[in-house]
């Protein structure tokens, strides 16, 4: 008979230690959930931007079409954007970009998309960002990506000459960039 105790005993405190860990399971679940199916993407609080005054870090990047890309290579406001191929906010926020960058001051040359992923995977958002960005593509460890400190999709930038952050968003729209007349 003690050995039927013990064993229900046993049972029924591993059922509870599985019941919490379950519930533990559960939760984190429904936070990624609540991330991945929110309108900002897949961002966290702890996923923070670099926030405004922030200086970028040095780097050096070669566009699709084989020009040199580094900080400061443009005079005045630039717009860079880090999308991935699959991301659906990076879909949902496509549009906007595009409208965003067609009527930036200074044009094309003024607006950066960095794709991150492989060419392959990058192909189909080529045509739809080189007509309105230089496009780098780049794995999610390229120096563009560490510069930035990116690490969520999409992220927004407004940065100066000299690469100050001006501003840092996850929607295109809330960046304060100035349009051109």
């Amino acid at each position: 008979m003690p050995y039927v105790v013990s064993a229900v005993v046993f049972v029924g405190a591993l059922s509870c230690l599985n019941l919490l860990l379950v519930l533990g399971v559960v939760k984190r679940l429904r936070e990624h959930s609540a991330l991945l199916a929110g309108g900002a993407g897949a961002h966290a609080g702890d996923l923070d931007l670099m926030p405004a005054g922030e200086q970028v870090g040095a780097y050096r990047a070669t566009a699709v079409d084989g020009a040199p890309v580094t900080r400061g290579d443009t005079a005045g406001e630039q717009l860079v954007a880090f999308v991935k191929p699959g991301c659906a906010p990076c879909e949902e926020h496509m549009p906007a970009f595009i409208e965003l960058a067609e009527n930036v001051a200074g044009g094309r040359e003024q607006v950066l998309a960095v794709v991150v992923g492989t060419s392959e995977e990058a192909t189909p958002l080529l045509d739809r960002l080189s007509r309105v960005a230089r496009v780098v593509i780049e794995l999610p460890d390229g120096p563009m990506c560490r510069a930035f400190q990116v690490h969520g999709y999409p992220s927004y930038f407004l940065v100066d000459g000299s690469g100050t952050v001006l501003g840092a968003a996850y929607r295109p729209g809330q960046l304060p960039v100035t349009q051109s007349a």
